[in-house]
């Protein structure tokens, strides 16, 4: 039988057309190179998506123990900037099918910006629901950091278009009647929780590199509000927006 040329092996390879083991045994024996090093590469392949698989159905524990209570619309909730000296505190909820495929998907600060940015469009077009909350600053400053956090959630809980009946979240406690479990580093432990973590996180991110064509030179697009250096330099300098939290120290003691 004629030998498949290695650029058409590599395409039956990675397009995963009629790859079977019998066909994997067939080039172990092709002496060439290059299909050596293919067969490597399809290897590692493999091995990662089996990892992905694992993490994936290990990350729907805590869910299914939820859906074997006979739930069926369990909400993960995580927020993002709870740390920064200006912009808001972003909460997501996300209700997501039984039926959701997302591998890889993880803690959003795990994941890099490509990775986040296909993530968050993925949960949205796979998600049953799902709300983003944002807390501003001035209201940070009338209510304090942790409460906001928790206004955020339960704004976006209450804007889900379909209602929940069980909560997943991210080490904090709602006071609501509904049952809830709060997981330590839950956004590594659920996928709802997870998927939440991203939704807020990239749409805090593009609200802060908003910020920078509406208050330039403080580098909002960089530090996303957070007290690095420049910032700090830049408060100094160009002093504090509406965006900034006054209830914290760094901020208040730019205040004239």
């Amino acid at each position: 039988m004629k030998r498949l040329a290695i650029k058409e092996i590599e395409t039956k390879l990675f397009s995963q057309t009629d790859v079977n083991e019998e066909w994997l045994t067939e080039l172990q024996e092709d002496d060439r190179k290059g299909v050596e090093r293919l067969l490597l590469k399809f290897r590692k392949q493999q091995e990662m998506q089996e990892k992905l698989t694992m993490m994936h159905e290990e990350m729907l524990t805590y869910e299914r123990e939820g859906w074997g209570k006979g739930y069926t619309h369990i909400a993960g909730l995580d927020e993002v900037g709870r740390g920064p000296l200006a912009g808001p505190v972003v909460s997501a909820a996300v209700i997501l099918p039984q039926s959701v495929n997302l591998p890889g998907l993880t803690d959003s600060k795990k994941l890099s910006k490509e990775k986040r940015e296909y993530f968050f469009e993925e949960i949205k077009r796979q998600a049953i629901a799902y709300e983003i909350m944002f807390v501003p600053a001035y209201e940070i400053d009338k209510v304090n950091i942790y409460e906001a956090t928790k206004l955020a959630m339960q704004r976006a809980i209450e804007q889900l278009d379909i209602k929940p009946d069980y909560l997943l979240l991210d080490a904090m406690k709602l006071e609501n009647q509904l049952p809830q479990v709060s997981l330590i580093k839950g956004d590594q432990k659920s996928l709802t929780i997870a998927a939440s973590s991203v939704l807020a996180k990239v749409a805090r991110d593009r609200y802060m590199e908003a910020l920078e064509g509406e208050f330039p030179g403080y580098g909002f697009d960089r530090h996303v509000g957070y007290g690095t250096p420049v910032h700090l330099d830049a408060m100094k300098r160009l002093g504090i927006t509406k965006e900034h939290r006054k209830s914290f120290k760094p901020v208040a003691d730019c205040i004239k």
